[in-house]
């Protein structure tokens, strides 16, 4: 094997120094080596001006001037072994130094610490179960730490050691600092520093990023410990049962009824935004069907019971009509925002029919002035959207029926929502997802449809929807499409194109 190869191993960890040399039992762990004390051999000058050696390279790679981020952390570390020097980290009387710590960075860069050995086998098993294999009274040790990821961290893990209130200590440190220490004291075994730092991180917040790097860390250590189970817990809950999944139906029923029920219009508004964008986040969470329908039925009663009132009230000269208008607006926001939740969770196939049955609530709508009653109409413009779109897939008897009982109300109203709600109402969106629900009926029931549309357009012009896209298609099924009905030999049907 070349020269070369055998120092990089060496310098590496992988074949063991003359001396005894050890490493600690965790993969995370650098390469660790152990020996006695002894003064350094004459360098050999005529060797060193022929061929370098491993310690010149090194050497060189050391004097190498740093990058500004190297400045920064050996200008910390430089910091660190000053106080702990000068006793401000510690103020324990040990007497003399016993062991002479080098820590080695991955860049070469290299510090000596005067530690005892004492403290270093009475707080990290590691070094305990190393250096009582060691023991020779009166006589000092050199351990050496090579291949450092970060040697700033290794240096105050070890000056942690000296400290008698960690928890104190660690106040005001970052997370990412927090998980640093985690590791290499993990690494060494220095039990009451992951206590301490686990003890840290369940107390702290943490930030959305911080929260993943958190979780990974615990998940990657595998750590025996009671505190790892109370930090996950915070991200995490106990496996789904049918009682945990009653439970989360429970909280999501009352999440939305507040929502509903709610008496703030600003606070109502900015929680359904964000509970609908929690839901479509979440994909994967199956809400309750049986939930989410029982609260379109509350909507669909409280709509019935609203425009009944107003009907009788309409004429009381004494009513309020912009509250009136608030109250139906209101209502219809609600059952809006319901009809969006089941079409985002794929559940709104039968409300389209429920929608469609809803005789009593279109002859309500009829009889109230369409500046009070327009957004009601929102909710099938949003149902053609969603047919339109093929999110929501019913049959053509249901589809038929519900323009059949709400189309024309949807006509009436549109000028209204497009003067009034030319924010939210994306006009483009409504009459593309309503001409595209009409070319899915049968070609009867699109001349039937169009052909009314064709007089409405005519005399309303902008205040209808514009459906020219689907009544060109329709002509050209009717007219220019010739379709050879008889039968020949073969069983085919031939389509003709003029």
């Amino acid at each position: 094997m070349a020269s070369r190869e055998v120092s990089a191993m060496i310098k590496q960890g992988f074949i063991a120094d003359p001396s005894l040399s050890f490493s600690p039992s965790r993969i995370t762990s650098p390469p660790v080596k152990l020996f006695t004390a002894s003064p350094p051999p004459p360098p050999n000058e005529s060797t060193h001006s022929s061929n370098p050696t491993l310690f010149d390279m090194m050497s060189d790679e050391h004097n190498r001037e740093p990058s500004p981020p190297r400045r920064k952390s050996h200008a910390r570390v430089a910091q660190i072994l000053t106080e702990f020097k000068n006793g401000v980290v510690y103020g324990h009387s040990l007497g003399p130094s016993d062991v002479k710590l080098t820590v080695v960075g991955k860049d070469g860069y290299r510090v000596t610490m005067d530690v005892h050995r004492k403290v270093l086998s009475e707080k990290s098993r590691f070094f305990m179960e190393k250096m009582n294999s060691r023991r020779e009274k009166g006589v000092s040790h050199m351990v050496e730490i090579s291949e450092c990821d970060d040697l700033e961290i290794y240096v105050e893990t070890v000056v942690l050691m000296y400290s008698d209130d960690l928890k104190n200590k660690l106040i005001g440190e970052t997370v990412l600092k927090i998980l640093a220490l985690l590791k290499v004291s993990a690494a060494i075994m220095f039990d009451e520093g992951v206590t301490s730092c686990l003890e840290h991180l369940e107390a702290v917040p943490w930030s959305d990023d911080e929260e993943e790097i958190v979780v990974s860390c615990l998940e990657e250590l595998h750590l025996p410990n009671d505190s790892v189970t109370l930090i996950l817990q915070r991200v995490s809950s106990e496996p789904s049962t049918s009682s945990t999944r009653t439970r989360t139906d429970d909280i999501f029923l009352k999440l939305l009824t507040g929502v509903l029920l709610a008496k703030d219009d600003k606070a109502r508004r900015e929680m359904k935004v964000l509970i609908f964008k929690l839901v479509r986040e979440e994909a994967d969470y199956d809400v309750s069907k049986d939930t989410l329908y029982g609260l379109c039925h509350r909507c669909l009663t409280s709509l019935v019971l609203c425009l009944s009132e107003v009907t009788t009230q309409m004429n009381d000269p004494g009513k309020d009509r912009g509250a009136l208008m608030g109250e139906i607006a209101r209502e219809a926001d609600n059952m809006l925002w319901m009809v969006d939740i089941l079409i985002e969770k794929r559940l709104c196939d039968e409300f389209v029919k429920l929608w469609a049955d809803q005789k009593e609530l279109a002859n309500l709508h009829s009889k109230i002035p369409t500046m009070y009653r327009h957004e009601i109409s929102k909710v099938t413009a949003q149902i053609c959207i969603g047919i339109g779109k093929g999110r929501v897939l019913v049959n053509r008897e249901t589809r038929f029926a519900v323009l059949n009982t709400w189309l024309e109300a949807l006509y009436d109203d549109f000028g209204w929502m497009r003067r009034l709600s030319s924010r939210s109402l994306d006009r483009k969106l409504v009459e593309d997802g309503l001409s595209q629900t009409i070319l899915t009926l049968s070609l009867r029931q699109q001349q039937v449809i169009l052909m009314k549309w064709f007089d409405r357009f005519l005399s309303k012009g902008d205040d209808c929807p514009n459906v020219q896209r689907a009544f060109e298609v329709w002509w050209r099924r009717a007219f220019i499409r010739q379709v050879l009905t008889e039968p020949d030999g073969s069983q085919l049907q031939i389509t003709l194109y003029d």
